[in-house]
């Protein structure tokens, strides 16, 4: 089993940064990529970012690229997600997933931090 405790959201008003964090716990070998989602009220899931365990790809939405930036901590096994320029749109509950080698959808999920951007 992997853990997964997401933390860093909150208030921000539009325009301004946050910077979640996901620390990874259990046995994480064989974890291939870690992702973030969000998903505002009343709205279905979405992909937001993600990044291999084990080199530098990464991959975006179109709806965050430029503005959010996922990276990892792998000695202290931790997922980033620096957002900046935030805009009301953004606003959402935001999970932190993992997905092992063999697996098509991801396997291990968070219970969420709450992020909400005011105009």
């Amino acid at each position: 089993q992997v853990q997964l405790v997401e933390s860093g959201g909150g208030l921000v008003q539009a325009g301004g940064s946050l910077r979640l964090s996901c620390p990874v716990s259990g046995r994480t070998f064989g974890v291939r990529d870690m992702a973030w989602f969000r998903q505002a009220p009343g709205q279905e899931r979405e992909f937001v970012a993600v990044t291999s365990w084990s080199n530098d790809i990464t991959g975006y939405a179109d709806a965050v690229k430029g503005r959010f930036t996922i990276s990892r901590d792998n000695a202290k096994n931790t997922v980033f997600l620096q957002m900046t320029n935030l805009k009301p749109e953004d606003t959402a509950d935001y999970y932190c997933a993992a997905r092992r080698r063999m697996s098509v959808n991801y396997d291990y999920w968070g219970r969420g931090t709450q992020v909400t951007v005011s105009s």
